[in-house]
């Protein structure tokens, strides 16, 4: 295993000092496009493994997130709050695939000088599962006292779960479902497609600095309307007026899609897009369906839905605590939708401290 410092890691913005980079010493099998070898993954961790190696928990970021936990939920982890590293060994670990310094789009194709841009292969769900199971193992981490995921994370949580059933203690699945639903892969294909549509996505060959700007801004504004809901967007911007266009949540949109193209690539986008479209717990010989894989989960479990969530449904989140045998499920209040787990923190600290102090 190589152990490289953040400032040797290729990503799109620069990184936290204290992210490393593991590199696998063995290739990992693809779904859908033989294996990647060799592949690295940027993690961050907080506290200390103890000698029995089972006082860890992994949290598996969103779509758009980093390793850096710190940087986008704060207020959960710390002294005294539900990610204690005080108590626990929290791992947080880029997705393969992402622009934050794992092996993806902006990393270096093996044997070359180039990056691998649009050559990097299709990544599925069960893949990110094996490729962090594989980082856990090098770690030490014998047992995870739980994994942590929201939204796409949920999607590895689940996997995870049903490929290592003797790494994972339990579950905490925020905002996800047991299988991306039609709606949810019409909703991403024309996210992908206003990417590709930009003339400056050159079929995916653009250098980083001349990325899809316009494409990638227009992805993030499509998806941002799911992101959030209906209620919010009554209640912040009803039917105002913009400064520059002529309704401010007009405004607000293009605020955002322009944030998100400093900070994200859009090969990356469409990867870890594509990544999502692939989760289907039943898929596959051995499964059943997805009512058959969550009844087959035996971890304790606790399923967080967020009122409001246009991106997955109460009712999706309702089937997985229906059917995985010790699952609790649990509602948040909330007008922010589906991004309510990035701020809502108060009530998920609240379940979250709960649950953790029954799994052991």
């Amino acid at each position: 295993m190589i152990d490289c410092t953040a400032n040797s890691i290729q990503s799109r913005v620069p990184l936290s000092p204290k992210t490393r980079l593991w590199h696998s010493p063995k290739p990992l099998a693809l779904e859908h496009n033989g294996q990647l070898l060799p592949y690295g993954l940027a993690y961050r961790t907080w506290g200390s493994l103890n000698a029995a190696g089972d006082n860890a928990i992994l949290v598996v970021h969103a779509l758009s997130g980093s390793a850096d936990l710190e940087s986008w939920w704060p207020d959960l982890l710390g002294d005294g709050k539900p990610l204690n590293p005080g108590k626990d060994f929290v791992v947080c670990i880029n997705l393969l695939g992402s622009c934050y310094g794992s092996s993806g789009p902006l990393t270096t194709e093996p044997g070359t000088d180039r990056l691998w841009q649009n050559r990097f292969p299709e990544i599925s769900v069960r893949d990110q599962a094996r490729a962090q199971a594989e980082l856990l193992r090098s770690l030490g981490v014998r047992k995870l006292r739980s994994v942590i995921g929201p939204s796409l994370g949920g999607m590895v949580a689940l996997e995870l779960a049903l490929l290592e059933p003797e790494l994972v203690g339990s579950l905490i699945l925020i905002g996800t479902t047991a299988r991306h639903s039609a709606q949810a892969i019409a909703n991403s294909s024309c996210q992908r497609a206003a990417i590709r549509l930009d003339p400056a996505f050159n079929g995916g060959a653009y250098l980083p600095e001349q990325q899809p700007r316009a494409g990638l801004a227009l992805a993030r504004q499509m998806a941002f309307i799911g992101y959030r809901s209906e209620r919010e967007f009554s209640e912040r911007f009803a039917r105002e007026a913009g400064e520059t266009e002529r309704f401010s949540i007009q405004d607000y949109l293009a605020h955002q899609g322009r944030k998100f193209v400093e900070r994200f690539d859009a090969n990356s986008y469409l990867r870890l897009s594509l990544c999502m479209n692939s989760h289907d717990l039943g898929r596959g010989r051995g499964r059943g369906d997805a009512q058959a894989a969550l009844q087959s989960i035996q971890q304790p479990s606790v399923v967080i839905s967020l009122e409001n969530d246009q991106l997955y449904s109460f009712a999706e989140q309702a089937q997985l605590a229906e059917h995985i045998p010790n699952a609790a499920h649990e509602l948040i209040p909330t007008r922010y939708g589906h991004d309510g787990f990035l701020i809502e923190t108060d009530a998920m600290a609240v379940i979250l401290d709960r649950f953790l102090s029954t799994v052991h």
